[in-house]
């Protein structure tokens, strides 16, 4: 009797003190409804997986809450007269992730070596990083592309001058990777990652649940000297439908939603853009403006898709033929803004607030109806219009919109998969697309414009294809003086404009609603997810 009073008094012991431990440990908890296959930054392409990404690697630079770019490992940089030497100063206090790879249990100091392994790495064909392209200006042909001078001192050398290369450092892609650990695991490195960040890979049971914890050797300190981050862990969940992660964020099972979600958006959001305020005193809504912006998008390339579509006036038709307004207001909660201005999304230095291009105007798209040969759109085919299912709300009021001044319109639906395969092959002639900056350059957005970057090796997926565009780019890529390069920008955002490849619908918002027990839950116009300076009461 003794004994069974004893293993029971055992069993409550310990169920009490893990009771009390789970209670005490900080855990930051979020859902990805999209899923994570890939924790190698060499393959950090999705949103979904940059964000877990983040909180397990640093780079050489990262970008801070307004976009500037600052040090990381490398504590100082110079960048020669010409433009194409860039010499780094590496931080001496940096370790990776303890690993049974590494002999003393402390992990290992990060050293210039391992990022000339890691952006060679990015660049070998052998590996198919879909970061490829970021290496494009360096020059990989010779010696000097990348280069360890020593261990604290890291080089770069450029073809050509690219005035966004530090912004470009700043993305997943150049996140830092231990050539043990990497070449170890080869492919298997997507779930065995070891990085430098705030924090390391716990468990992952893919498709359930993810879990990193603090790293306690973590190099940044706050502004009072405290080292970070403050969280105990991050707790990633795989719920698939969306209404059934905002119940689990009302139960208090999440920490935060992301973005304006159709399930709850009517609930947690007035018309007006502000949280409901039943709410006020247990939620916060966090909103700026986000690099992104949401478009249609036409295969222009007439050797590919043969449609009346391949007329201008048709496509500026169209452009005139529906309210951006109307649409930010019933279908985003007025959580974004109406694309008026072109491609180039607000927040970026060349956003052109004096375009004022395609507001809705009924008369100017029958206008051009009719200059494209289909008057009151007598003799107009169906237009297919091809997207997910996360957007068939707003194409379907694009749609019915058009169907008022008689451009008929079809819509299809398709996975994402096969959504973003199909446009990179040329596969659909009008399609729903979206373009979130790797950088915050404008040059990244009309990167999609340029006639060498045809897809699918390149991000332009219409074929657009101009001279007098092309030339502008390329002069600015060498203009090293920032507001020179944005007035060449603005040039180029209005030729796009003019001839239409895509109509922009809206710029997107970041929208982020977490408890009130959340702090220091900061964010920038990339959307990033930052998590080593958050707090949780």
């Amino acid at each position: 009797m003794r004994y069974f009073v004893v293993l029971y008094l055992l069993m409550l012991f310990i169920s009490c003190s893990g009771k009390k431990e789970t209670e005490t440990r900080k855990a930051f908890r979020y859902n990805e409804s999209k899923g994570i296959t890939n924790l190698d930054p060499a393959f950090a392409r999705r949103e979904n997986e940059i964000r877990p990404i983040f909180q397990l690697y640093n780079g050489l630079l990262e970008m801070d809450d307004s976009l500037n770019v600052r040090p990381s490992i490398a504590k100082s940089w110079t960048i020669s007269s010409d433009g194409l030497a860039y010499v780094f100063t590496l931080r001496k206090d940096v370790f990776f992730h303890d690993h049974a790879l590494f002999p003393n249990g402390k992990g290992r100091k990060v050293n210039a070596h391992d990022f000339a392994y890691s952006f060679n790495r990015i660049h070998d064909s052998k590996i198919a990083s879909p970061g490829l392209w970021i290496f494009s200006q360096v020059d990989t042909a010779s010696q000097k592309g990348f280069r360890a001078i020593n261990d604290s001192t890291f080089a770069i050398q450029l073809k050509k001058p690219f005035s966004s290369f530090l912004g470009l450092l700043t993305m997943p892609y150049c996140f830092v990777v231990p050539h043990e650990v990497a070449d170890f695991y080869g492919r298997d490195f997507r779930n065995n990652p070891v990085g430098t960040g705030p924090f390391m890979l716990k468990i992952w049971r893919e498709g359930e649940k993810l879990v990193m914890v603090k790293n306690p050797n973590y190099f940044e300190v706050d502004k009072s000297g405290v080292r970070i981050p403050y969280l105990d862990a991050i707790a990633i969940t795989f719920i698939t439908d969306k209404q059934s992660e905002f119940l689990e964020f009302l139960k208090g099972n999440l920490d935060f939603l992301s973005g304006v979600q159709t399930a709850y958006k009517d609930e947690l959001i007035t018309r007006s853009g502000l949280l409901n305020p039943k709410y006020k005193n247990k939620y916060k809504l966090l909103t700026q403006p986000f690099l992104n912006t949401e478009y249609l998008g036409f295969m222009i390339d007439s050797t590919i898709i043969k449609h009346p579509y391949q007329r201008k006036a048709l496509r500026k038709a169209l452009n005139f033929g529906f309210n951006r307004s109307e649409l930010i207001k019933y279908l985003r909660n007025n959580l974004g803004t109406p694309a008026y201005n072109g491609f180039i999304p607000k927040g970026l230095p060349a956003f052109d607030d004096q375009l004022n291009a395609y507001y809705f105007n009924a008369d100017s798209a029958r206008k051009y109806m009719a200059q494209a040969g289909f008057p009151n759109g007598k003799g107009l085919p169906e237009i297919v219009l091809t997207t997910t299912a996360d957007y068939v709300d707003i194409c379907e009021y694009i749609q019915h919109e058009l169907s008022e001044i008689n451009i008929p319109v079809q819509i299809e639906v398709s996975n994402g998969a096969t959504f973003r395969e199909m446009i990179a092959h040329s596969k659909v002639p009008f399609f729903r697309g979206s373009w979130i900056a790797d950088y915050p350059d404008a040059e990244n957005y009309l990167s999609l414009f340029y006639s060498n970057n045809f897809s699918p090796s390149g991000p332009n997926t219409t074929h657009f294809s101009n001279k007098k565009y092309d030339e502008l780019y390329e002069s600015a890529l060498r203009e090293s003086d920032e507001s020179r390069r944005n007035e060449l920008y603005k040039q180029m955002n209005r030729i796009i404009s003019d001839e239409s490849p895509v109509i922009p619908l809206f710029y997107d918002m970041v929208v982020r609603i977490c408890p009130t027990n959340i702090s220091g839950f900061t964010g920038n116009a990339m959307n990033t997810l930052k998590l080593k300076f958050v707090k949780k009461l």
